[in-house]
């Protein structure tokens, strides 16, 4: 009996002994979840090309073709891709011929422009694209753009007035109640060195706004813009670049007399260089 009950023993010993390994290789299972779990989705790192989808600026044109300043644009783009933007612009500027020649009149501090027919200015509406060469940094940096635009040209032709005095010109001598008429300057009626004592001044802009004439062109613009800016949704910097525009005609801003020929003095094409400072807003 005592045989018997060693012989049990040592088997239990050696069962227990067996099956020691696996229990230690065997994983620990994972405990359940206990109430409701939540997923978090990865969330993206912020950046500057999808904080916006549309670009509005509004801008002051200088330009080679015109006075002091040459007009004013508005420019709407949105954006395509992280690199691409489609924009469409209206732009409004006036010429000014560099043959123009100012005369003041001694006797009446009044000036105008000699032989000038026509103020002339243009609208200029374009669809064109613009890329991104170089991204600033997210709230700081200058951003430069490429753009290249194209569309129609539409040159306004608005006859010059002047205040005529034709009392003074009828007595060679000016009087407190003389006729004075703002009408049409014309070198012929107004001949140089003759009756050009009698304007008493240039009239008032629009005077012959009722008479305006539209003549068509075409144009091309390529630039450059460096854009300065701490936040995301302004927008401020310049523009650079080149403009070339012809029309159907001569734009007919200066009239001499014969024997001078007009066409030496007004042209069809118009190259020009420009800068345009602009602000504007993203959303």
């Amino acid at each position: 009996m005592n045989k018997l009950y060693a012989l049990a023993a040592g088997g239990l010993a050696l069962g227990l002994a067996a099956t020691r390994p696996a229990l230690a290789q065997a994983p620990s299972p994972t405990p359940a979840p206990v109430g409701p779990t939540l997923e978090v989705a990865p969330q993206p790192m912020p950046s500057d090309e999808q904080s916006y989808r549309r670009e509005t600026v509004f801008g002051l044109n200088f330009n080679t073709q015109g006075g002091l300043i040459g007009g004013i644009n508005m420019r709407v783009a949105r954006v395509l891709d992280e690199r691409w933007l489609r924009f469409w612009s209206l732009e409004g500027v006036s010429f000014k011929n560099p043959k123009e020649e100012s005369v003041t009149n001694p006797y009446t501090g009044g000036s105008y422009k000699r032989f000038k027919a026509n103020y002339a200015f243009a609208l200029r509406p374009s669809i064109g694209i613009q890329r991104i060469l170089f991204r600033k940094a997210a709230d700081a940096g200058v951003q430069v753009n490429g753009l290249l635009s194209a569309g129609p040209s539409l040159a306004l032709l608005m006859p010059y007035y002047i205040s005529y005095d034709y009392t003074a010109a009828r007595n060679n001598a000016f009087g407190p109640n003389d006729v004075i008429v703002d009408e049409a300057y014309d070198p012929i009626a107004h001949p140089e060195h003759a009756n050009e004592l009698f304007i008493y001044d240039r009239a008032p802009l629009f005077s012959g706004i009722s008479q305006l004439k539209v003549v068509p062109g075409i144009h091309v613009r390529g630039g450059l813009s460096f854009e300065y800016g701490r936040y995301r949704d302004a927008v401020a910097g310049a523009e650079v670049g080149f403009l070339v525009e012809a029309y159907t005609k001569r734009l007919l801003m200066l009239n001499p007399p014969a024997p001078a020929d007009p066409n030496s003095l007004n042209r069809q094409f118009f190259p020009s260089v420009y800068l345009t400072l602009y602000i504007g807003h993203r959303s």
